[in-house]
């Protein structure tokens, strides 16, 4: 099983829309509304990282609002 941590900047007041949106993707296994830096965490997880990367985040990057991401790969 593979797992990413994506942190996600959006549009002012879209945070919530956005989430719920992550929420609904197959392979998001939660997306939280954060403070600090970015306005969301989501964890991402499928049978490898391929599939993360080819299938969900895909996804991911046709969500109007969102600005920016940055991911990080669970190594443990």
């Amino acid at each position: 099983m593979a797992r990413v941590y994506m942190l996600a900047n959006v549009l002012p007041g879209k945070d919530r829309d956005i989430r719920d949106t992550l929420r609904g993707i197959n392979g998001v296994v939660n997306a939280d509304v954060i403070t600090g830096q970015f306005d969301i965490v989501a964890v991402l997880e499928a049978n490898d990282i391929n599939e993360i990367f080819t299938r969900i985040l895909k996804k991911v990057r046709k969500i109007r609002g969102i600005t920016r991401t940055e991911t990080f790969i669970a190594v443990e």
